[in-house]
This record gives C-alpha cells, sequence and structure tokens, in this order.
C-alpha cells in the first residue's frame, strides 16, 4: 500500500513538473532608427501556437542574430549588424521566472556586420562570424555570463566565387557545433567553402585549424548548416543557388551525397535561400526560401539521410530570413523581415506539413528567432 501511494505521489509530482514547464521565444530585430527594441522575448503557448511579448531591451543596435545559453540563463547577439565598419558581440541575462531581459556586455568582433553567433555545450566559449569583413572572433564567457575579450581571431584575404555580385571575396556566413561539439563548421558565402575546424574547449585558443575544408560547388554560397541528431549527416542550404547539400559526416570528413533544390521547377533564377532545421523527431527538415518565393521547403528525411521533396508552405510574409523549430515540435515560427512580422505554424507531425495558426506578430525589422523551454 505505502509503495502505490509512494509510486501516485512521484506520478503527480512529474505531471506538475512537466505542466511548468514554460517556452519563451527570443527575436532579434534591426532598429537602425533606435526608436525600436533591439531584442524581444515572448513567452510562447505551447497548445495553442500564441505568442505574448513579456520583455525588451533597447541596449543594442541591429541584433541580426541571436542564440541562447544551453541552460537558458544567458541571450547573446550579433550586434551592429549592417552598420559600417562596425562588429559586436552582445551579452544579456535572462530571468525565467521574472520573465527580465538585463543587457550585460558588448565585445568587439574586429569584423564588420556580424551575421552569426554561437555557444558551445557548457556555456564557456562564443563564437561569431562576420560578413563584410571575413572573420571569425571566439570569446570567453565569464561565469557571470559576460563576454571577454577575444581569444581568437581568423580573417580570411583570400577566396572568392564566380559570382560577381555576391562573391568577390570571401563572405563567412554562419558558424555552427558538431552535436559533440568537438568539431565547428563555418560556411563562406563568397568563397564557395564551408571550413572545418576541431574544437577543444580546455585550451585557451580552442578552435583549431584542419585540412578538412571543402569547396562547394561554384556559384552555391553556403549560407547556413544543420547537423543529425547523431552527428553523421551534415545539411548546408546555399542561398545562391537554391538547393540543399546534404553531407556524410561519419568520418568527421565532409563527403557530399546529394544535392537538391529548395525551389520548384518553376523557379529558375534569382534564388535566395536562408535557413535550414530539423524536426526534433529527425524524420522531416525545413528551408526558407526569399526572393520570389516567400515560403518554407518541406523534405522528408530518408533512412539514408537524403531528402525527398514533399511540399512547400507560404510564409505569409515577405524576407522569411530565419525560422525556429519550438523545443516541442509541434510549431515552427518564422521571421519575416521585410514585412516586419511573425508567422506561427503547426506540424502535423506525421506528415510533416504545415499550418498557419493564429494573427502574424508585428515585430519591426524582425531578424531572428530563438526558441528554449524552461
Amino acid at each position: 500500500m505505502r509503495i502505490k501511494k509512494i509510486t501516485f505521489l512521484l506520478s503527480i509530482l512529474i505531471f506538475v513538473n512537466l505542466f511548468a514547464q514554460r517556452e519563451f521565444v527570443f527575436f532579434g530585430s534591426y532598429n537602425w532608427d533606435k526608436n525600436s527594441e533591439g531584442v524581444y522575448v515572448y513567452e510562447f503557448n505551447t497548445e495553442t501556437g500564441k505568442l505574448t511579448k513579456v520583455a525588451s531591451s533597447k541596449d543594442v543596435i541591429n541584433p541580426g542574430y541571436i542564440t541562447v545559453s544551453d541552460d537558458g540563463k544567458y541571450v547573446y547577439a550579433s550586434s551592429d549588424a549592417k552598420t559600417p565598419n562596425d562588429g559586436s558581440v552582445s551579452a544579456f541575462a535572462f530571468d525565467a521566472d521574472k520573465k527580465s531581459l538585463t543587457f550585460l556586455n558588448q565585445q568587439k568582433t574586429g569584423g564588420e556586420n556580424p551575421v552569426y553567433v554561437n555557444v558551445d555545450k557548457i556555456g564557456k566559449w562564443l563564437i561569431n562570424v562576420t560578413y563584410n569583413i571575413p572573420t571569425i572572433s571566439v570569446f570567453p564567457v565569464l561565469e557571470n555570463g559576460k563576454i571577454d575579450s577575444i581569444a581568437q581571431h581568423f580573417t580570411f584575404t583570400e577566396g572568392s566565387g564566380v559570382n560577381p555580385k555576391r562573391q568577390e571575396k570571401a563572405h563567412t556566413h554562419s558558424v555552427v557545433f558538431s552535436p559533440d561539439f568537438k568539431t565547428v563548421l563555418v560556411a563562406d558565402l563568397g568563397a564557395d567553402k564551408i571550413r572545418q575546424y576541431n574544437f577543444d574547449e580546455t585550451l585557451k585558443k580552442p578552435l583549431i585549424e584542419t585540412e578538412k575544408s571543402i569547396d562547394t560547388k561554384p556559384g552555391s554560397g553556403p549560407r547556413h548548416i544543420t547537423f543529425s541528431k547523431d552527428g553523421k549527416l551534415a545539411y548546408s542550404i546555399e542561398e545562391l543557388a537554391g538547393m540543399i547539400s546534404v553531407y556524410d559526416f561519419s568520418e568527421n570528413k565532409l563527403k557530399e551525397i546529394q544535392r537538391i533544390a529548395t525551389h520548384s521547377s518553376k523557379i529558375k533564377e534569382g534564388f535566395e535561400s536562408s535557413d535550414v532545421h530539423i524536426s526534433p523527431d529527425g524524420k522531416f527538415l525545413y528551408a526558407s526560401n526569399r526572393g520570389q518565393e516567400n515560403n518554407i521547403a518541406i523534405f522528408k528525411i530518408k533512412e539514408d539521410g537524403t531528402l525527398e521533396s514533399i511540399g512547400y508552405q507560404s510564409v505569409k510574409g515577405k524576407h522569411p530570413r530565419t525560422f525556429a523549430i519550438d523545443e516541442t515540435g509541434k510549431f515552427i515560427i518564422v521571421t519575416n523581415v521585410i514585412s516586419q512580422n511573425v508567422t506561427v505554424f503547426k506540424r502535423n507531425l506525421e506528415t510533416g506539413m504545415l499550418k498557419k495558426v493564429g494573427k502574424p506578430v508585428a515585430i519591426k525589422n524582425v531578424t531572428c528567432v530563438k526558441t528554449k523551454m524552461y
């Protein structure tokens, strides 16, 4: 009888704990005029998809990309984006109980137009890339979440592509950790290259150059990269070619096994593919297209990791720069820069297809979205 009572109480505690979990959504925006916030925080209803604003900050200018630490306590932004002769990374503390966002500090990147920022699993290192002046910068993160001064800095003075308007020089566009945090991949849109580094968080200079970087197809313009959960596959979305390249990464070296269009056969030019993510169950991959399409391309992931195109969903806005799949896997949240709104779609977990829910949320010049469960 006593055992049954204990089991019952444990079940209640588990249920209460699950029920108490909350999800928050973080947005960055271009706020040149300084009359709008740069970073926004919304609480997310994981049953209805409704977004409710809880906090914001005007303490930074043009946070073009943001990320959240694994423990959810800190938010980091690649700030001063699209600002001539400038570029910085900024740190914020987020208190989920108080629903408060507090600016901590800022550091210069040594490059111009920061476009992507990432933080390692234990929150010890921050890595940023800049686009106009192509650089990678590595920053130590202090115990209080603040960003310390640069520990490593790479500038790329060589490298170009076949597109004279977009690939006149290297343009580093994203920096991504492998699931085991032992490898870092950097997509270089300008040089048609994916740069590969070893990562050792115990070193004072944790990013280690390797000979494993690869050249992508001429004129492809790799932009963002995502890994399968087991780290054996990598998927790179190519902005200029409107393609996704699928790579085998089982031997810690990128080996292309498929290249598939993110757009329908009706689209012949002017591709502006932008972001790519895999559903938490690993069954579907989603990719955003801007320009003529303004949609999300939907792919089924087959057993061998290759992709099968199964449909498209209009984002009901213009210029979907980034999107996120919420941590429950039930929703996709899309940032539309030109139409200045956020749209939410519910995922069919069986088919992978999307259906818009609720009304678009207006956020001026919204650029980036991240989600976190607490």
